[in-house]
């Protein structure tokens, strides 16, 4: 029977030693046997559970999440596989609808065609990538973020399609705002910028479903500023926009503390 070591099998699925090794130390994916020179030895079914623990991942499950998942008694592979391939497939769709996005917004931004404001956003909002989003806020704000978050999506899913079209619509249009400030030189700085960034604190209150205080409000601001999806679109929002909203944002928490 072929085994694979800790490098080996590292290389092969292109991760790295050290995450098999916590993968080892958590109890999620634990080698065959660990030889007399004490070096992990993995097996056939080692690496198919390895696909299964990348795959939650790459779907947006936590790994507290899916030793559970696994080790469940009605737990079936095959079933399993065939839900990750639907959800990818959906996810194959959404970019292509990304792409469809973003060369509409080259367009329109060459000056070959308007784009409506709420076409900024076709395919953008990425589900795949919820779970992150989700980890850094309740890292960041603790425990009790969960909550928030359950009651967020219990607000979005009983608003439903129009409910959230609609909300998507008044945040273009705060942030159409907003960039057009931006354009025509105010400062992030300035308190003439208050009731814009008030607008949006209050859209962001309403999404969070509790008031957003102004150290949250701040905390958001860091997440804009240093996660690569935010700042890309932003970016398309207008040039230099993903370093001058969080500005914003932060000058106005500020002024509310001081």
């Amino acid at each position: 029977m072929k085994e694979w070591t800790v490098n080996s099998l590292a290389a092969l699925a292109g991760i790295t030693v050290r995450a098999l090794h916590h993968y080892d130390e958590i109890g999620l994916l634990k080698p065959a046997r660990v030889g007399e020179n004490r070096y992990r030895y993995y097996g056939e079914e080692e690496l198919l559970r390895l696909q299964q623990i990348l795959l939650h991942r790459r779907l947006g499950i936590p790994l507290s999440e899916i030793g559970a998942l696994l080790d469940a008694p009605g737990f079936d592979r095959l079933p399993a596989l065939k839900e990750q391939r639907r959800r990818l497939d959906a996810e194959a769709k959404r970019y292509r609808q990304l792409v469809r996005t973003i060369d509409r917004t080259i367009a329109a931004l060459e000056g070959d065609r308007a784009m409506k404001h709420e076409d900024l956003y076709r395919g953008i909002v990425p589900s795949e990538k919820q779970a992150e989003y989700e980890d850094w806020l309740i890292d960041r704000f603790g425990a009790p973020m969960r909550e928030e978050i359950d009651a967020s999506r219990a607000k979005a899913a009983g608003a439903g399609p129009e409910g959230m079209q609609e909300s998507m619509r008044a945040l273009a249009e705060i942030e159409g705002a907003l960039v057009g400030a931006m354009r025509e030189g105010v400062v992030p700085e300035a308190r003439a910028l208050d009731a814009l960034i008030e607008r949006h604190r209050a859209w962001v209150a309403d999404a969070w479903t509790k008031p957003c205080t102004p150290q949250a409000y701040a905390g958001l601001a860091d997440l804009y500023e240093g996660h690569a999806d935010f700042v890309a679109r932003f970016e398309t929002l207008g040039k230099g926009f993903a370093r001058w909203l969080p500005a914003a944002m932060r000058a106005w928490a500020r002024r509310q503390t001081a």
